[in-house]
């Protein structure tokens, strides 16, 4: 999860949570994708690319009419792959300058659209996972506000679920073995904020502690051939389109 990156993208971006799902993936898709089209619009040579890219275009021409003639066909195919090259030099400066940006926005998405906020009142539960050769009991220890529908203290198996319902608000829970004892942030919300799905300790008997999210279906019950779109599904899908469109308008190369 990319938390930290909150204090800085959450001004900005934290207005589109109180819309739905769908449109914070289509704004935020058109919004990169608009931003890409201008860097490589202005930084790169606009002329060359297009010179580069008509070669490509003939390249690929010559490829298909040879077919037949495997010899002549690897011939061109290396000159293809000199052209290729040189396009992807070209536009190798706009790619940095978009690089970064990209991933941290990317980051702050996977961190508010990858899951279903678990709702005040909601059950929901955790797992636990041990380190090898761990045996005996394990107990959750839950504070005031939530609520154990499972047995506190479970044998220590591969893993240990316990099912839980919590009030409103942030709750920390712990996972005890013997001495050994980690906390897990659980976050009861009505907005479309959670907290951190997976908890890793070190020098631990306790191998993780997972919050086992429903993932978050931006299209809701809809599937294309059995397929439920998460976020990231959805905004390839939007960018690319948003993408090809806005090369026309601004005929960029």
């Amino acid at each position: 999860m990319a938390s930290f990156l909150d204090p800085v993208l959450n001004p900005v971006f934290q207005p589109l949570l109180n819309r739905s799902p769908l449109f914070v993936i289509l704004f935020l898709a058109f919004i990169i994708s608009f931003v890409i089209v201008l860097v490589y619009k202005y930084a790169t040579n606009q002329e060359e690319m297009g010179r580069l890219k008509g070669q490509q275009k003939e390249f690929q021409k010559k490829l298909k009419e040879l077919r037949d003639k495997p010899e002549e066909m690897m011939k061109v195919q290396k000159e293809a792959m000199k052209v290729n090259m040189d396009y992807m030099k070209h536009s190798f400066k706009a790619t940095l300058i978009t690089l970064l940006p990209i991933l941290l926005i990317f980051s702050w998405m996977t961190s508010h659209l990858a899951f279903e906020p678990i709702y005040p009142g909601e059950r929901y539960s955790i797992t636990s996972t041990f380190a090898e050769g761990v045996t005996g009991e394990t107990e959750l220890v839950v504070n005031e506000g939530t609520e154990l529908f499972s047995e506190a203290k479970q044998n220590i198996g591969k893993e240990v679920t316990w099912n839980l319902q919590s009030t409103e608000g942030e709750h920390t829970l712990y996972v005890k073995v013997g001495k050994d004892e980690q906390a897990k942030k659980v976050l009861m919300t009505k907005e479309l904020k959670y907290a951190e799905q997976i908890t890793i300790p070190k020098h631990s008997d306790i191998k993780q502690i997972k919050i086992d999210y429903k993932k978050l279906r931006p299209l809701g019950s809809f599937s294309l051939f059995g397929w439920q779109p998460g976020w990231l599904g959805l905004y390839i899908i939007f960018s690319i389109v948003f993408s090809i469109g806005l090369r026309k308008i601004f005929k960029v190369h």
